[in-house]
């Protein structure tokens, strides 16, 4: 659903940073603006956490991760990403050792798949185990963990979306036939993801496909699709409400306001 008032006394509220993984050079200045966003919001206002949907580093490479991590550091709040595809251009046991630094206040990730619960709503965050897709054990492990949460609605963290979700680029994505398991799980209400580095100007962003909510992260530093004549970073918040109501706002890097035009809500009772 497009975007409504808000309604209910917020219960859970999250930031999400979408891709980086900057080229030619590694440097990372509009993901260093959106932490000094973030940060001033949670100073403002209550901010849980801050969730990172994958494609950080490019290629994986140390000075990738080196320069990420001297922004990432200075996030006031718990930082808990994924991996993506270009994470996978290095070993699992780098990206945790710098995933680990990133944010404050934290558990140590141990795993790049994990859950966080809340008493209202859990987060399952499932790392690609190869590109950005999944085998079998990947999808059994998303089965599994919605399923021992069940009643309790979920949101999955992913770093693509299943293939066919943002015509876009409707070939790019997860492509494992098990993946429709997971969808069907009753208590499953929203994937969140990034990847396809989208203008939120110019397609649609968020959308409800069956019972599942899908909604995009922008990519920071790099715009893709629908070509790469502009860009403009952005980061999104998710607020959860007591009754049960998501708002999900857009930020553009730099204003202190959501913009009204990229807002959307959907309500974590599935229908």
């Amino acid at each position: 659903m497009a975007g409504a008032e808000q309604s209910g006394e917020a219960v859970l509220r999250f930031a999400v940073l979408g891709d980086a993984e900057p080229k030619p050079e590694p440097e990372f200045p509009n993901m260093a603006a959106a932490v000094n966003d973030v940060n001033k919001l949670a100073a403002k206002q209550q901010l849980d956490f801050v969730v990172g949907v994958g494609d950080i580093a490019h290629k994986g490479t140390v000075v990738q991760y080196e320069n990420a991590t001297s922004v990432l550091e200075r996030l006031t709040l718990p930082f808990y990403p994924i991996m993506g595809n270009e994470e996978h251009g290095s070993p699992v046991e780098l990206y945790l050792q710098f995933a680990n630094r990133w944010g404050q206040n934290k558990a140590e990730i141990t795993e790049p798949s994990y859950v966080i619960e809340r008493d209202s709503v859990a987060l399952v965050f499932a790392s690609p185990d190869f590109d950005r897709d999944f085998n079998d054990e990947g999808i059994a492990w998303m089965v599994s963990q919605i399923k021992q949460l069940q009643p309790k609605p979920v949101l999955l963290i992913v770093h693509g979306a299943q293939t066919g979700v943002y015509p876009e680029n409707a070939d790019k994505g997860i492509t494992h036939q098990g993946f429709a398991e997971v969808l069907e799980q009753p208590n499953l209400t929203a994937v969140i993801s990034g990847d396809l580095h989208m203008d939120m100007d110019r397609v649609e962003h968020s959308k409800q496909i069956g019972p599942v909510h899908y909604l995009h992260i922008p990519a920071l530093e790099r715009t893709k699709i629908p070509d790469e004549s502009r860009h403009t970073p952005m980061f999104r918040v998710f607020t959860l409400r007591a009754n049960d109501e998501m708002q999900v706002d857009t930020y553009q890097v730099g204003l202190a306001k959501p913009l009204d035009r990229h807002a959307y809500r959907f309500s974590l009772r599935r229908n």
